[in-house]
C-alpha cells in the first residue's frame, strides 16, 4: 500500500461511534507499526486533517477536512439538496431514512433522518454500506454499469449476518428484480432485525450516483407496508435526482443491469 493509501486508511478508522482514537489503537487497526503510524499522523496534522485532543492526546479528524467538505458541497451539494426530501420521507413513513453516495468504489452514508419512534433503526453518518448486503447497495448495482456489477460479483462476498446473500447468482437475481421494479428489498442482510427498502438516485447519464433507503425494524414491515415504502422511496429518490440534476427524471424502472 502506498504512503497516501496508508494515511487515508487511518482517516477511515474514525467514526461517529469512535471520534477519537489513540496512537496504539490506530496502529493496531491499520496493521502498521507505531513509528510509521506516528509519522503519518504528524503529516496529516500538518495539513489539519487530524488533530490531538488536549485532554486525552487521542487523535480525531481535523478542521481541514471540514474545509474540503465545504468546497465539495459547494460544487456537488448532494446531501444538502437531499435533506428536505429525507425529512419528508421520514415523516411520511415514520421510519429512519438514510442517503448514500457512491465514491471510490463504495457507498458512503452522507445523510440520516432518524425515526421519531423509540424502537427504530439507527444509522451513522459516514457509515460505509456493502453493496451486496444492503438494500442501498443492491439498488445501486441495479442502476450502474454492467461492467461494474460483473467486477463486483467476481469478488468474495462477505457475510454480515446469517441472512446475507453471498452466492453470486442470488445477489444477481436481487439486482435484476430491483432493476425491474425500481427499488430493492433487503431483510436482515446487513443487520439482524432490520428491513430496508432503497431506490437509486440517478445522475444525468441515467446511472446511479447513490441510493435512498428506508430502514425499519423487521417486526413493523409486511408486504403491504413494504410496497408502500417502495413507492415512497422511488418518488423521493426521483425528487432528489431532479433537484440535483436540475431537471425532472422519470422513476427508475425496467432498466437492464
Amino acid at each position: 500500500m502506498s504512503t497516501v493509501g496508508k494515511a487515508a486508511s487511518l482517516l477511515e478508522l474514525f467514526s461517529m461511534a469512535e471520534p477519537e482514537i489513540g496512537l496504539s489503537e490506530l496502529a493496531r487497526r491499520a496493521n502498521l507499526n507505531k513509528a510509521t503510524t506516528r509519522r503519518l499522523l504528524v503529516a496529516l496534522a500538518e495539513h489539519r486533517l487530524v488533530e490531538q485532543a488536549a485532554g486525552t492526546r487521542h487523535y480525531r479528524l481535523g478542521a481541514g477536512l471540514s474545509r474540503l467538505a465545504r468546497i465539495r458541497d459547494a460544487n456537488f451539494p448532494f446531501a444538502r439538496i437531499a435533506t428536505p426530501v429525507l425529512q419528508d420521507l421520514a415523516a411520511a413513513t415514520g421510519e429512519t431514512v438514510h442517503l448514500s453516495e457512491f465514491s471510490g468504489g463504495a457507498l458512503f452514508t452522507v445523510g440520516v433522518e432518524l425515526s421519531a419512534q423509540a424502537n427504530r433503526v439507527n444509522v451513522d453518518a459516514g457509515q460505509i454500506l456493502p453493496l451486496h448486503g444492503t438494500a442501498s447497495g443492491i439498488a445501486f448495482l441495479a442502476f450502474t454499469t454492467p461492467d461494474f456489477v460483473a467486477a463486483y460479483l467476481a469478488k468474495r462476498l462477505e457475510a454480515f449476518t446469517p441472512h446475507t446473500l453471498t452466492a453470486r447468482e442470488k445477489v444477481a437475481e436481487q439486482v435484476r428484480l430491483a432493476a425491474e421494479r425500481g427499488y430493492s428489498v433487503s431483510a436482515q442482510g446487513y443487520s439482524e432485525g432490520v428491513h430496508s427498502i432503497a431506490a437509486p438516485v440517478l445522475g444525468p447519464d441515467g446511472h446511479a450516483v447513490g441510493a435512498l433507503s428506508v430502514a425499519a425494524p423487521l417486526s413493523r414491515v409486511d408486504d403491504t407496508v413494504a410496497a408502500a415504502q417502495g413507492e415512497a422511496v422511488m418518488r423521493a429518490a426521483c425528487e432528489i435526482a431532479a433537484r440535483l440534476n436540475g431537471e425532472p427524471l422519470t422513476r427508475a424502472r425496467s432498466r437492464p443491469s
